[in-house]
């Protein structure tokens, strides 16, 4: 009976699944050693252990179902590095007949649940932190537009668990910080608009310095679920005691006062309400789960992250522009977001952008902050278009429906020693951390074995590109092991505030290609493949000058085409490739004219979205995405396995414009 579910119990695809023993024979492949993975997808064959993972002293993989166990010397050896570990005391009932969860050789994932008590002064050691939302409302809009932003709104918020803390900023000229714990009246905090401010100005302005100088930090006074009192109460409240306020405030709200001259368009501070935003939620709650949501109606005139003047007469940039290095604001506005992707990051926050304009807005700068963050991104004719409705309200539902929006991920990947880690393609950032597992070369977010994923869902997947240390057979040893192992493991705080460690443990054979490609060719995933080379494509696109990538893709399928297709020289008829590889040359010729490396007809706001959405989905998503004409009947046609088929897109919101 076929597999109806690719991605499997432990959400890991790989482009071969049957690796070459050294590096001179991986680069003969051409397709690169990669695993797809999807860190918090759920499944029901996944067990829950009550307890933390137990790890190995010198390279800290978790135990795991690979692991080799002495039962009478309470000793087990770790399959990565070999080191042979001490159980702990809780172990000691441990026997061939009495095996912890995690040693059952089905159960490759296994999830932990830190169970972890109240201390007042540490924060971040807080049981059940409750999720934080900052709504950025942009006010430089038609009435109309305005009308259905609001509403909007005030469906999220009731949406919202009671105990989820909420902020409220809105912009136009310049951006409002409003004081959700004075119920009196109506009482915000105003910012410039024309001139970045640092997150310390933030602070002094919003009254969030302690009398000594330094910033205040814990949680809201009177909170029951173990915040600390603060003056932060003023700007953060639990959705239960400030829906009233707050959509009290949002009736009132009308559109941005300043006037705009004729030919001119309105003049809207992206930037500096954002940066305030960040400033402080990271002065108030500092490494916990929160989120950023900006409705944004236009394009940045005012200030940092401008993407164009205020001149009608001057067009956005296109891609045209960006080519020729005519567009003036572009370069300074990335830097910008560059800047507020890192504070996001130490902070542990998110920016998720839901954008509503006819025209461009800035994604493609804002793209760098979103990404690394792990935000999520929707265009949209307008607030009134179902595309934003639907979209914005699945952030906030319930039940079967829920995006399964999680908080302060943190992952971490083990390898065998002949493996090394190149980088990670996808919503997550290097946190920089250097070890023996680590490539000289870079690919996407590298030079770390440790990621930040400050937001992630149940559909986020991420894809990792590996390389191997030994470059000649004659290194490698006759006596090593058959297999590798690899280990994914992911920690998070869940949407009800509890922290979560899940580790995936998984192993393929090495292959002596010198001798025989057969275990390889039959080990090759052709979905995963193109997927993985329309994300590295995408990625070259972006960081690498005067990149071709229509002749890069045709040199590349030449150079796998040669190495496993069957002719005679001088013979175009006598070609054939095995079944096994049958689909990717369609794929490959698809990539080439997709909206991903053909970028006429598309502005750059639009092209960003489209390669924000390819780094997060799954395989099969992705794939439905690049290659339209990929469905069940292509590929029965094919007479592949069921477990190859696609379902039809089911991407987690979003669309484009028109």
């Amino acid at each position: 009976m076929a597999n109806s579910d690719p991605e499997g119990v432990d959400g890991v695809r790989m482009t071969w699944n049957v690796w070459p023993r050294t590096k001179l024979e991986a680069s003969k492949c051409v397709i690169p050693l990669a695993a797809s993975i999807a860190p918090i997808r759920p499944h029901s064959d996944i067990p829950t252990l009550p307890y933390a993972p137990l790890r190995c002293r010198t390279c800290s993989a978790v135990l795991n179902a690979y692991s080799r166990v002495d039962f009478l010397a309470k000793i087990w050896i770790c399959p990565f590095c070999y080191q042979r570990n001490q159980f702990p005391p809780h172990y000691a009932m441990i026997s061939e007949t009495n095996l912890p969860c995690e040693l059952y050789p089905q159960y490759t994932t296994v999830q932990y649940t830190l169970q972890m008590d109240p201390d007042p002064n540490n924060p971040s050691n807080a049981p059940q932190l409750q999720p934080v939302f900052v709504f950025v409302l942009d006010t430089c809009m038609i009435e109309e537009e305005l009308v259905f932003a609001k509403s909007a709104l005030k469906q999220a918020i009731g949406l919202l668990p009671e105990q989820a803390l909420v902020g409220f900023v809105s912009f136009g000229t310049q951006a409002l910080v409003h004081e959700l714990g004075f119920t009196e009246m109506s009482k915000v905090y105003v910012f410039k608009g024309s001139k970045e401010i640092s997150k310390e100005q933030v602070l002094e302005q919003l009254g969030l310095r302690a009398a000594g100088g330094r910033p205040t930090a814990g949680y809201p006074k009177g909170l029951q679920n173990g915040f600390t009192n603060t003056v932060v109460n003023r700007f953060l409240l639990p959705a239960s005691d400030c829906e009233f306020t707050l959509n009290s405030l949002l009736d009132e709200l009308q559109t941005d006062q300043w006037p705009v001259q004729a030919g001119h368009r309105a003049s809207r501070c992206t930037g500096v309400a954002l940066s305030v935003a960040a400033g402080f939620l990271g002065a108030c709650l500092p490494g916990t789960g929160a989120r950023i949501i900006a409705l944004v109606g236009g394009p940045c005139t005012e200030g940092p992250g401008t993407i164009v003047s205020k001149d009608l007469s001057e067009p956005l940039r296109s891609h045209k522009d960006l080519f020729k290095d005519a567009a003036p604001y572009f370069k300074k506005a990335v830097k910008f977001y560059d800047s507020l992707a890192k504070q996001l990051v130490d902070q542990g926050h998110v920016l998720d952008l839901f954008a509503s304009a006819l025209d461009q807005v800035g994604v493609a700068e804002m793209k760098v902050a979103i990404e690394r963050t792990g935000g999520l991104v929707v265009l949209a004719e307008s607030f009134g278009h179902s595309v934003f409705k639907d979209s914005f309200k699945r952030v906030f539902e319930d039940g079967e429906q829920s995006l399964g929006l999680c908080f302060n991920g943190m992952l971490e990947i083990g390898c065998s020693k002949e493996i090394k880690v190149q980088g990670i393609i996808g919503p997550c950032t290097s946190l920089e951390k250097k070890g023996p597992n680590v490539s000289d070369t870079v690919i996407g977010e590298g030079n770390t074995t440790t990621w930040k994923m400050c937001g992630l869902d149940k559909s986020t997947c991420l894809t990792v590109i590996f390389d191997l240390s030994s470059t000649d057979q004659s290194n490698v040893p006759e006596t090593v092991n058959p297999q590798f192992y690899l280990q994914f493991l992911t920690s998070y705080q869940d949407p009800e505030g509890k922290t979560l460690i899940r580790v995936t443990t998984v192993t393929r054979q090495w292959a002596d290609i010198s001798v025989s490609t057969e275990e390889l060719i039959h080990g090759f995933d052709q979905e995963t493949a193109a997927v993985v080379m329309a994300r590295i494509t995408s990625l070259k696109m972006e960081t690498e000058e005067g990149f071709d990538a229509t002749r890069w893709l045709d040199r590349n399928l030449i150079r796998f085409c040669s190495k496993f297709g069957n002719y005679r020289e001088n013979d175009p008829s006598s070609f054939s490739l095995n079944p096994c590889f049958s689909l990717f040359p369609q794929f490959i010729f698809n990539l080439r004219r997709s909206q991903f490396v053909q970028v006429f007809n598309n502005s750059p706001d639009e092209t960003a979205y489209f390669r924000v959405l390819l780094n997060k989905e799954n395989i099969t998503n992705a794939a439905y995405c690049c290659f339209p004409w990929y469905d069940n009947s292509t590929v029965a046609q094919h007479g592949l396995p069921e477990s190859t088929r696609t379902s039809g897109i089911c991407t987690s919101f979003g669309s484009t414009p028109g």
